[in-house]
Order: C-alpha cells, then sequence, then structure tokens
C-alpha cells in the first residue's frame, strides 16, 4: 500500500480523520442495539477482554516503545521520559476519575464515583464511558504527531496501526455500551444516541494531542509515555474488572489474548 502522498498532509488533520475513524466504529458497533436489545454476559466479557487486550498492546507497540526509541537515537536517558511519562498519564486519569461525576454500569446511582452531582443516571452512565475514551483519542493524536518530527512512511504506518486498532476495539466496544443502555430502559434511539455520542471525545482529545506535539516537538517520547499510562490506567481500572463479570472469566482473558495479539500483529506488520 502507497501512503507517501498521506505525508503531505498535516498531521493535525491526519489525526482528526483516523479519530473520526474510530468514532465512526464505536457509532456503527452502537447501532447493533437497532437489531439486539439483550447481549449475553459471555459475548460482553469477550469484547471487553479484546478492547483491553488492544488497548495493553498499543500501549507498548505503539507508544512506549517508539518513546525509549526515540530517547535513544537523540543520546538520552531512554527510561526517564518513558517512566515520568507513563506514570503522569496514570496520574492525570486517576484525577479525572476521582472529579469527574460518573457511573459504571451495572451499579446504583449511590455508587456513582467523582464530584456529587444531581446529575441523572443516564448522563452519569455516559460519562463513564467517555472516561475512558480520552487516552485512546490522546494516542491517536500523539501517534500523528510524531511525523511532525520523523514524517516517514514508517511512522505513518504505526500510526495508521494504532488507529485501525483502536477502531478495531471500538465497534465492540460501541454495543457494549449500547445494548446495555437498552436494558437499562432506553429507547433504541436514545441507547444508539449515548453510545455514539461516547466516543466523540476521541476527535478532540486527537487534534489536542496532535497538535501539542506538533508545536511542542520536544516532549513527544513523554507525550507518548503520557498516552501509554493513562490507557493503562483505563484497562485496570474499568476494562479487566468489568469484563470479569460473573463466571465465565475465562473468555475475557482468551478475548483479552486475542485483542493483544491482533493489535501486535497489526502493529508489527504495518509500523
Amino acid at each position: 500500500m502507497n501512503i507517501e502522498w498521506l505525508l503531505q498532509i498535516n498531521p493535525v488533520l491526519l489525526a482528526l480523520m483516523a479519530a473520526l475513524f474510530t468514532w465512526g466504529l464505536t457509532a456503527l458497533g452502537s447501532a447493533m442495539v437497532f437489531f439486539f436489545k439483550e447481549i449475553n454476559q459471555k459475548v460482553l466479557n469477550s469484547m471487553l477482554g479484546f478492547a483491553a487486550g488492544v488497548m495493553i498492546a498499543a500501549s507498548f507497540w505503539s507508544l512506549l516503545n517508539p518513546a525509549i526509541t526515540m530517547t535513544e537515537a537523540k543520546g538520552g536517558v531512554p527510561w526517564i521520559p518513558a517512566l515520568t511519562g507513563f506514570l503522569a498519564g496514570g496520574a492525570f486519569l486517576y484525577l479525572i476519575d476521582r472529579l469527574l461525576p460518573h457511573l459504571h454500569m451495572g451499579l446504583k446511582i449511590d455508587k456513582a464515583e467523582g464530584i456529587h452531582t444531581n446529575w441523572q443516571r443516564s448522563v452519569l452512565l455516559v460519562m463513564a464511558i467517555t472516561l475512558h475514551n480520552i487516552p485512546e483519542g490522546l494516542a491517536v493524536g500523539v501517534a500523528f504527531g510524531v511525523l511532525a518530527s520523523t514524517p516517514d512512511a514508517t511512522s505513518l504506518a504505526g500510526a495508521i496501526a494504532l488507529a485501525m486498532g483502536i477502531g478495531l476495539q471500538n465497534f465492540p466496544e460501541g454495543a457494549a455500551v449500547s445494548i446495555p443502555l437498552r436494558r437499562e430502559g432506553f429507547s433504541r434511539l436514545k441507547a444508539f444516541n449515548y453510545g455514539q455520542l461516547s466516543g466523540i471525545v476521541e476527535p478532540i482529545a486527537a487534534v489536542l494531542g496532535a497538535y501539542l506535539v506538533f508545536v511542542m516537538n520536544p516532549i513527544l517520547p513523554f507525550a507518548l509515555s503520557f498516552a501509554a499510562g493513562a490507557m493503562i490506567f483505563v484497562v485496570v481500572e474499568e476494562l479487566i474488572p468489568e469484563s470479569q463479570t460473573g463466571n465465565e472469566t475465562d473468555l475475557s482473558t482468551i478475548g483479552a489474548m486475542l485483542g493483544f495479539a491482533t493489535m501486535m500483529l497489526l502493529d508489527v506488520a504495518l509500523g
């Protein structure tokens, strides 16, 4: 595949296009609510496990590893930006988790986290879903922001692989959002709208991440590691616990393995 012509496009615009693609797959997955009212717990656990596996693999292959390689190439101490960025990304998501009012699926409203509000249950549920889309958007944006300093086919292919991987896991993730909302009593249209709207933060975060890297290129290894830390926080805080619901934990584990393998294949084969 000849992708050289894409290198002529502004990296921020490329990040926006890629994030719109990932958002589109979220919407496509959310549209499954028009065909199904219920989702089997085994299927849901497998979907969430797959999403977790993709995000874990992307955190290393597409973010941390390039950050370490870039620092080494510049003669720096490779572990410093990787470690500080990774921990800063986790701390950033922890702060958002503590402040942003949200409610995890299946819990009563008195279990809502973040600052206390009088928001409706539906809003709190969507905020929880939106929360873990922030690092995905940042990751896509930062990956395309790499092109500001290394505008070559390899960097572009790696960024495309990351967008494809995140988009791939966004499809089942969209269904895993909208169908349970339908079970909560939402109409099909409302469940779909909430499901796809949860992904709108990805293009916003992608453009922000790409722009910051574009104008502050020296922070690139830190920014890549920051996005990785944010993604791992979401995986451990939300995706893995939610994928372990019920007694079918083996399926979520298999899903995670397949998700990791898929993302690793995409990144290594394309990047």
